[in-house]
């Protein structure tokens, strides 16, 4: 039974079935009439049902009943009844009881399966039913309750705890009828059931333990945050088997590469196809280079679309599906102008990936496609200028030349509205059909061998509002198949109607004709859906067996179910790993193999932090594995017997450093007991493993501490000690070996004993220092002993030959490093650096990294560089890079400053260090010198060479006491303007989209504001006395954008052919003039518009007032409503 402890039972508010409606009506309501119709009474069964339980739009009756249990002694029941049962769609049905109510003061009524234990396996039917309470003695008098359910054996019962209060049933006086409810302790409840046809099998479904794969053949995606959108053109692109099979075609073999997009959209298509659970689409968005912005961002369907078209489309060059693609998805339109009255057209054929239509406007898609081929004459002032006849009246559009075989349909669902200034959702009705015919919108030249109708076979919806939404996908998989909803993670099947009408959008339409649907619960009315079709996937009726593959599999590479096989494999492998990890430790090991091979602080790496063979390697033992077993793994490890290794526990002292302890002479220890009483608590049990050079005449294995000679002397004792060399000519320090020696024995009788062991000449002169901490290097006295410089087990000493002073001039001329505690400082403070062009068009330029020390200043780093480049370094600009990866921040030259305060700014810094990069910078190779060009200023100038039909931005670097007539001569340089031309161009600047003043020639550069914004053109040519500023607004003029300019008046001139002039200057012409609205504003406020009228003469108006503008209100076309920056990619 559900909830046999709650209140009532169904209520929209608080339970998850929100398909189930549960209506009480008002007392006022049950004599309510309808058309004059008197209020059927309870034992009238058929008008009563049809009065009380109306059937449901768009569901289908398989069977209906209805059934009366007399109650009879309501009083002497027990506390749970159950009634006679009865039959309905060959189900056996019966009434639940309670007559002193389910824990409430409530009689509690129920419908429920009369199966009882024999219910059968996978059972389950749909039911609308109505529960009445009646007096038999005055059928008027009745409590109705309705729901719809899903019964299965889990929810084998549904209904009502709170059916009618006890205390009013048996009143004396029921709703002041004069008589109770139940009278003498008898009443009737009446069953009425309709149970419906299920054909998508989720009719009421709860989805718990709901199986796509079962129940549809078929798996979805998973929603990783905001993924819902490229889940459904996922599933869309998947079932365009011909796709498929084009991108398993793609070689992936030599390259399967979770980096590589291509390989991951087969595994993830592979998966689709063979794996019973839904999908995790992880593996794919990484493969693209997406991080979690990108996840988390709802993107531009349409716009990722294409881009992953473009990227798999240049991975099938090449190889046996080249070409695919396009003959799949591209059809071709052309654009023409064609005149009316001379054999003369213009017009050039592109391709296209999909069409955007509008939506707005139009009621369906062949109105859409109506208004995309829509012809624009161009006649009167709008005449097309024809290349040897002059201006012409002409005709101008678009006209497809052909349609791909399969079509993909972006509807303009989400627009700028310009009275809200913002984008809105477009949920206006838009009916598209299931069988469209392309034809009427094909050229006349058009190949019309095969009729060019078109199936639907996709429909992708976009749910909600423009700020929060949900995305998911109606698909029909097969040639005369179902549809079926793509939900993420869920597949079910779906009706045509859900895939089609429901996605209209606009207007609930109810059969009764009202445009609307009504809440039951707080009775109010809503009209528009939320839900609408924003791409359409249309399939050529002619194509469609071989877009679908009807007759044909779709198989996979073999490579790729291998792949998956293995990955399988290790993920049961790190399952097996993860369940038995309490039974393993993890033992880092490191020899004399991994010391020589590392160079850096310490003896090994031990924390992993460095790439290489230093590395100990780690070895997973089981904890009660014995030291002498895992002695000998050691030793088949390195072809070594075990009984020629000792092993050393490592302990982190209290300088920071590890270093070997205790020698673990202990063969029948458990390891995990050794890690516990001899080593540091870490997550690894470190361990250092000496080995014998021989054995003695028993065979015993002799290790270096039998070797040292004592001397006899008391407390004499030999230690272990660890030999690093410090190579000055190859700027390099690498571990050598270990050795013994006595502790009473000085620093200076280890001299022979290094040169020995370093296969130098006796007599080599040497210096020695000790590596007591990365911090810490000094150097030590010959004439101490050991134990007096306090040396001890694993302690390291650094040798070096001493050099002459030709190899130091000759170290110091080159940057390099001569004494070994030199060398220590540039490992402590070495960073590698990352240094890229920072101009996107610096192709030539390469991006690279370069090992550098902290403290270098800027010279000996800037030197690194140019070394590099081959360039001169002081022609070398670098940047500081913020966390998005742009570049911040120019940096200026500054002989004092290191590297450290340049990627690492101090707190009292006016830069910002936790938004920029420490590990990267920008470089530019300059064409002068940065003593050179801190004597010159940047200088930003757009150059307009044809009214604002193009705009060239220059960043020109000239002298900071230059004048604007030096800047203009620079410009004429880089843009290569002829002398005629130039001698008519003047300079202008600009504030927030505003004119502010002509630039007159002799004013100096360094006068100039950095935020103001310079423009150069060409004078008007008719050098007009009177000019007049004009600039663009977007409804306020606070709002100003675009290229404010002069224009020059004419005398007696209308403002309809000012209005001509302006629209040659500014190419706004046609629709888009027409919208704009012309103003005149007051200087410096540009306050009080005042409208112009055609025949309005500024000439007259203005006058030689120079304190008025013109405003050209227009929307700002290029601002960027969505708030996004950054395109779509895919890596």
């Amino acid at each position: 039974m559900d909830q046999l402890g709650s209140d009532m039972v169904i209520d929209q508010e608080f339970d998850e079935k929100h398909d189930v409606a549960i209506i009480t009506p008002e007392p006022d309501e049950q004599m309510d009439e309808v058309d004059g119709e008197p209020e059927p009474r309870a034992d009238e069964y058929e008008p009563f049902m049809k009065k009380h339980l109306p059937e449901l739009v768009d569901q289908e009756t398989e069977a209906e009943a209805h059934h009366t249990w007399d109650i009879r002694t309501w009083r002497t029941m027990t506390k749970r009844e159950q009634g006679p049962v009865f039959e309905c769609g060959g189900h056996p049905w019966r009434v639940l009881f309670f007559p002193y109510g389910n824990n409430v003061d409530f009689a509690s009524f129920y419908l429920e399966q009369a199966y009882g234990d024999q219910i059968p396996d996978d059972w389950y039917a749909c039911v609308q039913f109505m529960l009445v309470l009646w007096n038999p003695k005055d059928p008027s008098m009745y409590i109705t309750h309705t729901a719809n359910h899903r019964f299965t054996a889990e929810e084998g019962d549904w209904g009502f705890t709170r059916f009618a209060e006890l205390r009013k049933l048996f009143a004396n006086s029921w709703e002041g009828r004069g008589r109770p409810m139940v009278e003498e302790d008898s009443a009737n409840v009446t069953a009425y059931i309709r149970v419906l046809k299920d054909p998508t099998g989720v009719l009421w479904h709860n989805f718990v333990n709901y199986d796509s794969k079962k129940e549809t053949g078929m798996v979805g995606l998973k929603n990783q945050g905001a993924t819902c959108y490229l889940n459904s053109l996922l599933q869309s692109l998947y079932f365009t088997n011909a796709f498929r099979q084009a991108v398993y075609q793609i070689p992936t073999t030599e390259d399967p590469d979770q980096l590589n997009s291509a390989f991951s959209l087969q595994r993830l298509f592979y998966m689709l196809q063979t794996v019973p659970n839904p999908v995790s689409t992880t593996d794919l968005t990484h493969s693209f280079g997406w991080s979690s912005k990108e996840i988390f961002e709802q993107q531009d369907v349409q716009e990722l679309s294409r881009v992953l078209m473009d990227k798999l489309d240049e991975k099938m060059k090449g190889t046996e599906a080249e070409g695919a693609l396009t003959n799949m998805f591209v059809g071709k339109m052309k654009t023409y102008i064609s005149c009316m009255n001379v054999d003369y057209e213009s017009s050039r054929v592109e391709d296209f990936w999909d069409i955007q239509l509008n939506v707005r406007g139009n009621e369906n898609l062949d109105e859409s496609f109506k208004d995309y081929v829509q012809v624009e004459t161009m006649d009167g002032e709008n005449k097309y200028f024809a290349e040897g006849f002059g201006l012409q009246d002409a005709k101008k559009g678009v006209i497809f030349e052909s349609f791909p075989p399969v079509l993909h349909l972006q509807l303009k669902r989400f627009e700028y509205d310009f009275q809200r200034d913002a984008m809105m959702k477009v949920n206006d009705r838009y009916e598209f059909p299931e069988v469209f015919d392309a034809s009427p919108y094909l050229s006349d030249a058009a190949d019309r061998s095969e009729p060019w109708t078109y199936h639907l076979h996709g429909v992708l919806v976009h749910s909600g509002d423009l700020n929060a939404g949900h995305y998911y996908a109606f698909l029909k998989p097969t040639r005369d198949g179902h549809y079926y909803k793509f939900d993420d993670d869920r597949v079910t099947r779906a009706t045509l109607r859900e895939a089609l009408e429901e996605n209209f959008g606009g207007d609930y339409t109810q059969a009764n004709g009202n445009n609307a649907q009504r809440n039951p619960y707080t009775r109010t009315w809503s009209s528009k859906r939320s839900m609408s079709a924003y791409m359409l996937v249309y399939i050529r009726e002619s194509r469609l067996d071989q877009v679908l593959m009807t007759d044909k599999t779709v198989d996979p590479p073999k490579h790729l179910a291998e792949r998956v096989a293995e990955e399988r494999a290790a993920f049961e492998r790190r399952k097996k790993e993860r369940e038995e990890a309490h039974l393993y430790m993890d033992v880092a090991v490191a020899s004399e193999n991994n010391f020589r091979l590392y160079q850096g602080f310490d003896i090994v790496p031990w924390k992993g932090d460095s790439e290489g063979e230093g590395n100990p390697k780690v070895y997973k033992v089981l904890r009660a594995v014995t030291m002498a077993e895992f002695a000998k793994t050691i030793g088949e490890d390195i072809g070594v017997d075990a009984d020629m290794l000792r092993p050393w526990s490592m302990v982190n002292r209290q300088n920071g450093t590890v270093r070997p302890d205790t020698v673990l002479d202990f063969p029948d220890m458990s390891m995990e007991e050794a890690a516990s009483k001899h080593s540091t608590k870490q997550a690894q049990f470190r361990l250092w493993i000496e080995k014998a050079e021989k054995r003695d005449e028993n065979g015993a294995p002799i290790f270096g501490d039998r070797l040292v000679d004592l001397k006899n002397v008391q407390g004499n004792r030999p230690i272990m000690i660890f030999l690093k060399h410090f190579d000055a000519k190859e700027q390099s320090l690498f571990g050598i070996s270990t050795f013994y020696a006595a502790i009473q024995d000085k620093v200076s009788d280890l001299g022979p004993i290094i040169t020995k062991i370093m296969g130098w000449p006796a007599g080599t002169q040497v210096k020695l220092s000790e590596e007591i901490k990365q911090s810490m290097i000094e150097a030590m006295k010959p004439k101490s002993t050991l134990a007096a410089s306090e040396l001890q087990d694993g302690d390291i000493i650094t040798v070096q030959r001493v050099p002459t002073d030709k190899e130091v001039e000759s170290l110091k001329a080159t940057g390099g490093y001569v004494e070994a505690k030199e060398f220590y400082d540039y490992l402590l403070n070495r960073i590698n650096v990352e240094f890229v062009p920072k101009l996107a068009d610096a192709t030539e330029l390469p991006t690279f990294a370069l090992t550098l020390s902290k403290k270098m200043a800027y010279d000996q780093f800037a030197t690194k560089v140019a070394e590099y480049l081959k360039v001169d370094p002081t022609h070398i600009r670098f940047s500081t890079v913020n966390s998005a990866g742009k570049p911040k921040q120019a940096i200026k030259y500054n002989a004092n400053s290191t590297l450290n305060n340049i990627l690492i700014p101090g707190p009292y810094n006016y830069s910002n260090s936790a938004a920029q990069r420490p590990d990267a910078l920008f470089y530019e190779v300059l064409e002068m010198s940065l003593k050179e060009l801190e004597q010159r200023k940047p200088v930003k100038i757009t150059w307009l060479p044809d009214g604002l039909s193009k705009e060239e931005e220059h960043t020109l670097m000239v002298p900071k006491n230059a004048q604007v007539s030096d800047l203009l001569a620079a410009l004429q340089k880089k843009a290569n303007i002829s002398d005629e031309a130039m001698a008519k161009v003047h300079a202008y600047e600009a504030h927030s989209h505003k004119f502010h003043k002509v630039l007159p020639l002799d004013q100096a550069i360094l006068n100039l504001y950095d935020y103001a914004q310079i423009y150069a053109a060409p004078l008007p040519e008719d050098d007009s006395p009177r000019n007049m500023t004009v600039f663009h607004f977007d409804k306020d003029p606070a709002k100003a954008h675009g290229i404010p300019f002069m224009f020059s008046l004419k005398e007696n001139e209308p403002f309809s052919e000012t209005k001509k002039r302006i629209s040659e200057f500014t190419k706004i012409k046609g629709k888009q003039l027409d919208k704009v609205k012309f103003v005149l504003l007051s200087k410096p406020q540009y306050s009080r518009p005042e409208t112009i009228d055609d025949e309005d003469i500024l000439w007259d108006i203005i006058g030689s007032r120079d304190d008025i503008a013109l405003g050209l209100d227009h929307p700002n076309k290029s601002r960027n409503f969505w708030g996004k920056t950054d395109s779509i990619f895919i890596r």
